[in-house]
C-alpha cells in the first residue's frame, strides 16, 4: 500500500512540474542545414514576383556523357576530371577566407618540424 502511495505521489509531482513549467521562449535553435529551418517563422510569405529561374549545372551534360563511357577508362577519366574542376571552381567562388585568417610563413622556414 505504502509502494502504491509513493507512486501515486510521484506521478502527481511529475504532473505538476509539466503543468507549471515556464512558456517557451524564442530563442535561436542550432540548425544543421537538413529540413526547414526552425528559426524561420512558420509563416512564410509568398513572392509575388516570378520565381528566380533555376541555375543550370554545368556539369550535368558531362556526367551524361560519363555514364555513358566505359567506367575507368582514359575518355571516362577525362570527363571525370572535367567534372571535379568544374566543381572545384564553384566551390572557389563560393568559399570566402578571410586574409588575416590565414598565415602565410616566410620562405626558407622548415615547416616539417624537424628536431634542429
Amino acid at each position: 500500500m505504502m509502494r502504491h502511495c509513493f507512486f501515486l505521489l510521484t506521478f502527481c509531482a511529475a504532473l505538476l512540474g509539466c503543468a507549471v513549467a515556464p512558456a517557451q521562449e524564442r530563442r535561436p535553435i542550432a540548425w544543421d542545414g537538413l529540413g526547414q529551418n526552425p528559426n524561420r517563422s512558420h509563416v512564410t510569405k509568398r513572392r509575388a514576383a516570378s520565381p528566380a529561374p533555376v541555375q543550370d549545372n554545368p556539369n550535368q551534360e558531362r556526367e551524361r556523357v560519363l555514364t555513358t563511357l566505359r567506367p575507368y577508362s582514359e575518355a571516362w577519366w577525362a570527363v571525370h576530371d572535367e567534372i571535379e574542376a568544374e566543381n572545384d571552381k564553384r566551390l572557389g567562388t563560393k568559399l570566402v577566407i578571410c586574409p588575416r585568417c590565414v598565415r602565410s610563413s616566410p620562405p626558407g622556414d622548415d615547416v616539417t618540424g624537424s628536431i634542429r
